[in-house]
């Protein structure tokens, strides 16, 4: 497959349903798409406009390139849905004019004493971001806003606490249409720090940066046990924190890496689950996190830096914990890597592609030694992405790659523009209701002052709304909602909105709705539900370092030196033994049920912080060692005895 193919891949989460284009049309939308590409690095890197104007523009050109883009229904597009589709389209344009003409005025009268024209607009720019959303992203984040917009009028027949005084539609429709709904943190975040990664990530990829990923992942692992399955969680875990996405990750990975851990032996469940658990990852690894990472910045009020700081140790967890199972499980099967004749030559691959991890070191550099802003990083990056394409003749940046590039980075942002700005109704709706403190309220009623309980009811909000959306719609309704129970409850704010991000990613492959895992089943070959419980036992650990790092923040590296690192260390330690007791693999041989039992119970000790639970779990590992050494001396016993008798007969 070639790289240009997988940049395709790359950037259409739902390219089934998006219309096959051509002539005029097709012409229309690469300037509309190079136009927007442009602007924001013109805007963002040289000349700063006014927020009010860059959300709208930000929206109005997504929504014009999704109704172009991505038809009505599934079915071929007739003339009555294409002249739908240009109503829309002429509509947008007019609700977008509007907005940027009367701005001054609209600061007054929004949400308090809107005129008929107001109300118009804003039945437009609502009824057209929960089309544009329906489109990119199906049925159920639409439904959701739906649900919150009627409770805003209708929630004085709602009986007891969640009930309110209620709205009436003038004022709602003109709330919505505000820096407090719609144009709220979420799309400020998506039309600045977000759309220039992903842009970030269209440049390196058609430097094919993505065919690196994987080429260098493969070479360094793909010869050792179970190597294509521990090659899938590399390049996953390096594009996927680009991407932004993982089912984007997904298919543009996996179609590479899931035959060829079939074809060493992997069960085909098996692989799929690998892919989608390592996919999904990809949302909480350093330096990117997916994106979301910039929205929870504003949200809480800190710096970016802080958070991909934080996310450093839980991301090695993760990553660690995958790789363990995944080895212990080949050696269960027996399995190999892939024939030195079939590898990539490692040296061969750096020397050749190697400049292209360039770019991400400057990324690194300039947010981490020099400290700028992420716009100013992600702006960087992207120009030396360009720079560093021109050091080999095979990734250079022609032209027509260049436009490419700005059609493919306009394109890759729908879903996350239409995601972000349904979110904004949804916490519109909250700003304006006080619901959100309502739902915390309940919640802590509930759970009293039993922080425990009341993680595991976010835990369980979080997946719940998750499902089907993607991770920062996920993460931005969830955060709003559940997030300012645990604050209440004494989390810090990081520990709080990083417990909801983890469950957010969680989402996509924990059943019945798991995305990631679907995407990977049809890969793979496999029963998706079969694909998804799979990839909830190989990502078990996940379900834990939320757990984690609220009740030990050293795992954030909030603490001093000596407590980060043994927090560290002894997670490790508890990571290892948790695999250990799921795969029923350790110290070479099967482990029985005691053994088992043992390491299960080492890890929770280990993962939880604490001298008394560091101590539980170090004796508990001690034990299995014990209990498998004499295993292993009984069976050779066994062995010896039984020889012994053969030779005699």
């Amino acid at each position: 497959m070639s790289e240009n193919k997988i940049a395709d891949l790359n950037i259409q989460e739902n390219a089934g349903s998006q219309t096959v284009l051509g002539g005029i049309q097709q012409k229309v939308i690469t300037f509309v798409a190079v136009f927007m590409s442009v602007f924001h690095l013109y805007v963002l890197g040289f000349y700063p406009i006014t927020p009010w104007i860059l959300y709208t523009v930000h929206l109005g050109l997504g929504a014009i390139l999704i109704l172009m883009i991505y038809p009505m229904r599934k079915s071929a597009p007739n003339s009555v849905t294409m002249m739908i589709d240009y109503l829309l389209i002429v509509l947008v344009l007019f609700a977008g004019s509007y907005l940027i003409i009367e701005m001054d005025e609209l600061v007054y009268r929004i949400g308090v004493a809107p005129t008929p024209l107001d109300l118009v607009v804003s039945v437009i720019l609502i009824v057209t971001v929960l089309e544009i959303t329906r489109r990119t992203t199906g049925l159920v984040l639409p439904i959701l806003a739906l649900i919150f917009i009627l409770y805003a009028h209708y929630g004085r027949y709602i009986p007891g606490d969640l009930g309110h005084r209620g709205y009436e539609w003038n004022r709602i429709l003109s709330y919505l249409n505000s820096m407090d709904a719609i144009f709220s943190v979420p799309i400020g975040a998506s039309a600045t720090f977000v759309f220039l990664f992903i842009l970030f990530g269209s440049f390196l990829g058609m430097t094919g940066g993505s065919k690196f990923f994987i080429n260098f992942a493969i070479g360094l692992t793909g010869g050792k046990r179970g190597g294509p399955a521990k090659a899938a969680v590399v390049s996953s875990a390096l594009f996927g924190s680009v991407s932004g996405n993982s089912v984007a990750n997904v298919v543009s990975t996996g179609v590479f890496t899931i035959p060829l851990m079939k074809k060493i032996g992997y069960p085909s469940r098996y692989a799929g689950a690998v892919e989608s658990v390592a996919s999904t990852g990809g949302q909480i690894m350093p330096p990117i996190l997916g994106s979301a990472a910039f929205i929870m910045a504003q949200l809480i009020g800190t710096s970016y830096i802080n958070i991909v700081y934080a996310s450093i140790v839980p991301a090695l967890l993760y990553f660690f914990t995958v790789i363990i199972m995944i080895d212990l499980q080949a050696a269960k099967l027996g399995l190999k890597g892939l024939p030195k004749k079939e590898l990539p030559n490692l040296k061969n691959v750096l020397m050749k592609e190697g400049h292209l991890f360039i770019p991400l070191l400057v990324l690194i550099f300039t947010m981490t030694v020099l400290n700028t802003s992420p716009i100013k990083a992600a702006i960087w990056a992207i120009a030396s992405t360009i720079l560093v394409s021109f050091i080999k003749k095979h990734t250079r940046m022609t032209f027509s790659k260049l436009i490419k590039c700005l059609v493919d980075g306009a394109k890759s942002a729908l879903g996350m523009i239409a995601a972000c700005a349904t979110a904004g109704l949804v916490i519109g709706v909250l700003n304006l209701t006080g619901v959100g403190l309502k739902f915390a309220s309940l919640i802590l009623s509930i759970a009293g002052d039993n922080l425990a309980l009341a993680l595991i009811m976010t835990m369980c909000a979080t997946i719940i709304l998750g499902m089907g959306l993607p991770t920062t719609a996920a993460y931005l309704i969830t955060a709003a909602v559940v997030a300012p129970v645990l604050i209440q409850m004494g989390v810090s704010p990081l520990a709080a909105h990083m417990f909801v991000l983890y469950f957010a990613c969680l989402s996509a492959f924990t059943p019945p709705v798991a995305l990631a895992a679907y995407a990977a089943a049809g890969i793979a070959d496999a029963k998706p539900m079969q694909v998804a419980f799979t990839s909830m036992k190989i990502g078990l650990v996940a379900f834990i370092i939320p757990f984690v790092f609220v009740y030990g923040p050293a795992i954030l590296l909030q603490g001093t030196p000596t407590q980060i690192i043994v927090s560290t260390l002894t997670a490790l330690i508890g990571a290892f033994g948790l695999a250990c007791g799921v795969e029923g693999w350790f110290l070479g041989n099967r482990a029985n049920v005691i053994a088992r039992i043992f390491l299960l119970c080492s890890a929770l000790a280990l993962i939880i912080p604490g001298v008394m639970t560091d101590a539980i779990g170090l004796g508990l590992i001690v034990g299995a060692v014990l209990i498998q050494v004499f295993l292993k001396r009984r069976n050779l016993e066994q062995q010896v005895s039984k020889n012994l008798n053969e030779i005699e007969g």
